[in-house]
Parts: C-alpha cells; structure tokens; sequence
C-alpha cells in the first residue's frame, strides 16, 4: 500500500500537470491572437516560387534540379539549394512557410499569416527585364496590387477591425533595386545617356518610396528592408569583364552604393512624416561582402566561386541545364562550403546567416529596431 507521502506527492504532480496545460493553452491562444503576419516583396532574393507560375522565360525559372536539393530534396522555384532567408525569418517569428501569393490552394485563414510577392528579375520598374514574364508583370507596383487584393479578401473574410488588426500589426519585408540598376548593362540600353546616375536612382528610389506610403494607407506600420547586396562582384559579375576575371564590375557597383547612401535618408524623414511608421534597415551590402572577402571566418570555403555554374568560378548560369543541355555545367559536393550556389544567389546557409542578422542583429548591422523587434511590438 502507498504511503501517504506517496500519494501527495502523485496528487501534486497531477495538480502540476494539469496546470502546465492549462498555461500552455492559454500560451497558444495568446500566440495566435498576437501573431504578426509577414508579407515579402522583392526579386530573387525573396522568391518562393512566384516564377513558377508566370509564362516565364525558363531562364528566370529555378524550378529544376539541382536547386532545391539541400532541404526540400526538391526544386520549388525558391533560386537556392534550400531555404532563403524568408523561410528563416518565418520560422523565428512562429510562422509556418510564407507561400508564394500565385501559389494555388491555399485557405484563406493562410493569409493571416502572411504571403510572399516576390518574384525572380523583379524589379521597381516594369520595363526592368521585361521578357522575363509574358503573361504577367511583376513589378514591384504590381506586388502592390497584389496586395490590395490580399487586403480585400481579408476584409472580406474577417470584418473591418480584424483585417485593420492583421494589417498593422503585419511586418512588410522588402528587397528590390538591384535589378532595375544592372538591367541597362545587360541589356545595353541607353538608359543612361538619356539621364544621370543620380537622377536613375531618384526615380528607384522614388517608386519604391510610394509604394512603402501606398501601404502605410492601407494600414501597414512596421517595415523591414535590406540595403542592396554588392551585386557588382557576385560570380556571374566577377567574370563580365573576361581582362579582369575577379573583378567587380564597377558600374553597378557604383549604382548600388549611391543607392545605398541615399535610401536610409528617405526612411529616416518617411519616420518623422507618417505616424506609427517603424522600420528595420539591415545594411545587406556589408553582410554579404564580408562573406564574400573572408569566407573562412563564417565557415565558408569559397566567397566568390559558386557552388553551380559553369566558366570561371562557375561564373555562367547554367545551372540545371538551365540554358539547355547543350551547356554542361559543374556542382560542387556540399553547398555549405559555398556563399553563392549559382552564379548571382545565395546558399540556404549564406541566406541563414543573413536572416539571423536581420531578425536579431545589433544596431550597427539592423537599425533602428531588428525584425525581432518589430514582431514584437
């Protein structure tokens, strides 16, 4: 027979458990009626399989082995060996994955959680890569249509106060410019006989600037950005220039400095002009050239050769037979040792590394506030 100490001890516990239960019930349904949602905007670097369907160009297309390989054992269009850092910034926030708004099939009670705009060639204008897509435009105006869509249906769905709830207490995070600034190069346009540099990245950052306050009407407050990453001396831009393989290509290396210089400037006077405006800048450009020029200190081998590719560092993007089979190309063994995995985009542990600093970075990598934050508040 158990000895009354026993028998407390048995009835303690269960009085424990029943509690612990109790708490973390109430921990879920607190969690769930807090949540923030995340909606990305952006190109490449954000995108979650958007490309997959348009009636793209397959060269803008990553739904094709070998990308994919590393988490997923399959393509999803995401332009990487695993998850990009959307997917990271997700999971911190107790997120599921953030679907591709084009994606079908998914509930409407998904969209509380947010959705992902992002699309491959992407840029602030429409006529940046304009062949890319020839049903659909992807711009970063019409990732705001998109939007209004979503909100619509939210309203819809959930009533004027609850969608205004979701909708301000959303994260709306951005990373767009980079290809409106290397579009004239590669397409040879005269883009820039026509206007100066200074006056070209008025107009980026103009666009992108309207549509930031386009949002803050709908009810959106907390915003996250990345300064543009240095594009000018990613592989396939180390080998333009075939009398200086290594090289950055200095012409839009120039671009996305002044880019750089000039875009914190608006957010700063968008915080003192627009109520409740709060916002996250993680300086991008700096992360990823650090782990371009030392990769050993973060546990890389190869900073500037990518990982799939063909030619000098792997510098030509055929990866997956991405431009036909007639062009071979060469994969690397662990994608790890690698920042790059094809010649222009970002290993899943390259894109991990970047969304930690984003999500909790101190104030000289994110500022003023961090992702982390922001969910928070």
């Amino acid at each position: 027979m158990a000895s009354p100490r026993f028998n407390s001890i048995i009835i303690i516990l269960f009085i424990c458990t029943i509690s612990l239960s109790i708490v973390s019930i109430s921990c879920k349904e607190d969690l769930k009626t807090n949540q923030a949602a995340l909606f990305a905007f952006g190109d490449s670097l954000f995108e979650a399989g958007n490309n997959n369907y348009f009636d793209s160009v397959s060269s803008f297309r990553s739904n094709f082995w070998p990308y994919g390989k590393t988490t997923f054992k399959f393509p999803t269009g995401r332009v990487s060996d695993g998850r990009i850092m959307i997917d990271f910034i997700a999971e911190y926030a107790w997120l599921p994955l953030i679907p591709p708004n084009l994606q079908p099939g998914y509930s409407n009670s998904q969209l509380t959680y947010g959705l992902n705009f992002a699309t491959t060639a992407a840029g602030v204008f429409a006529g940046t890569f304009p062949g890319s897509v020839t049903n659909l435009s992807k711009d970063l105006g019409t990732q705001l249509n998109n939007f209004k869509n979503v909100e619509k249906t939210l309203r819809s769905n959930l009533g004027d106060a609850e969608a205004r709830r979701v909708i301000s207490k959303a994260v709306y995070l951005f990373h767009i410019g980079a290809n409106d600034y290397q579009y004239p190069f590669f397409a040879n346009t005269s883009t820039f006989s026509n206007t100066t540099k200074e006056r070209f990245i008025d107009f980026v950052i103009g666009n992108t600037t309207t549509v930031i306050e386009e949002l803050y009407k709908l009810g959106a407050r907390k915003f996250g950005f990345l300064s543009l990453g240095p594009f000018g001396c990613t592989p396939s831009a180390l080998i333009i220039n075939s009398t200086k393989i290594g090289s950055c290509f200095e012409p839009v290396t120039e671009l996305i400095n002044l880019h750089n210089q000039e875009f914190p400037k608006v957010l700063r006077r968008l915080e003192r002009r627009l109520s409740g405006f709060k916002y996250a800048l993680h300086d991008f450009h700096t992360s990823l050239s650090q782990r371009i020029n030392n990769p050993s200190r973060y546990g890389f081998k190869e900073g500037k050769m990518a990982c799939c590719g063909s030619g000098p560092l792997r510098g030509i993007n055929t990866c997956g037979f991405r431009n036909g089979p007639s062009q071979g190309y060469k994969l690397c063994e662990n994608a790890d040792d690698y920042v790059f995995f094809d010649p222009s985009h970002l290993t899943e542990t390259a894109h991990q590394q970047i969304a930690e600093l984003i999500w909790s970075g101190p104030p000289n990598v994110t500022a003023p506030y961090n992702l982390k934050t922001l969910f928070r508040l």
